[in-house]
Parts: structure tokens; C-alpha cells; sequence
């Protein structure tokens, strides 16, 4: 298996597992006393630092290269594990369809948390480019 596949693999796994408890905390904690909307927009930018971290560790883990294809395989492996994570969750757990799962990226907390999957996956792509900046490449 290739580095990118494999780095993304632990990405998508240390992401998940976060995103597992911190979520847990915002349904049982957060979202009865602040609602959806706010809930989301306390969860999102804590998971999106965990990503920043966990991409950067899991590419120098596996020695990713500082290219673009193999950051973007990084990503697309991680985002395409969240999203077989997230099925498995709404329907396993939650007891939902892949339809409603669907239907649910379509409201404002919607929206952004799936912004910031998007997000989630590019991270590796954009530590590229920084790195590039800071070698002078």
C-alpha cells in the first residue's frame, strides 16, 4: 500500500476517533443548551485543528510526499473512510437511511459540517503548498 493510502488511513482513523467523542459531547452536552447551529459552530473548528494535526503527523508517519497527488490521495482516502463512518453511524446507530443521512447535509448545521469534511480532506493539499513556501520550493 502506498504512503498516501496509508497516511490517509490513519488521518481519516485519529479524525474519526475524535470526531466520535467530541461529537458524542456536543449531542448530549452542547445541543440541548445552545441548540444545533451553535453546537456545530463550537464542534467544527476544534475538529478542523485536530485535522491540521493529525494530517501533518499521519504524512510525516508514512513519509507522504510534498506533491499535490499524493496529498490529494491522502485526502480523498481519509474523506471516503469518514464517509463509509458516518453511513455506518446514522444507520447502525442512529437507525436512519443513507437517504436521510443525505437529506441532513441540506440544513445550516448541515451544510457546515459537511464544509468542513471538505475542508477535512484538502488539509493534506494545503500543508503542501506550506511546506513548499517555507523549503522555498
Amino acid at each position: 500500500m502506498s504512503a498516501a493510502l496509508k497516511a490517509g488511513t490513519l488521518y481519516f482513523a485519529v479524525v474519526y476517533a475524535t470526531g466520535f467523542i467530541l461529537g458524542t459531547a456536543r449531542v448530549l452536552l452542547l445541543l440541548p443548551l445552545v441548540g444545533e447551529m451553535a453546537a456545530v459552530l463550537f464542534e467544527a473548528p476544534l475538529m478542523l485543528l485536530v485535522s491540521w494535526i493529525a494530517a501533518h503527523w499521519s504524512s510525516r508517519q508514512f513519509r507522504v510526499p510534498i506533491e499535490p497527488r499524493p496529498r490529494l490521495l491522502m485526502g480523498g482516502v481519509a474523506l471516503a473512510l469518514l464517509m463509509i463512518g458516518e453511513l455506518a453511524v446514522s444507520t447502525l446507530i442512529f437507525n436512519r437511511s443513507w437517504e436521510q443521512m443525505v437529506s441532513g447535509y441540506q440544513s445550516g448545521p448541515g451544510v457546515l459540517g459537511l464544509s468542513a469534511q471538505v475542508i477535512f480532506a484538502l488539509l493534506p493539499l494545503v500543508q503542501t503548498s506550506l511546506l513548499r513556501q517555507r523549503s522555498g520550493a
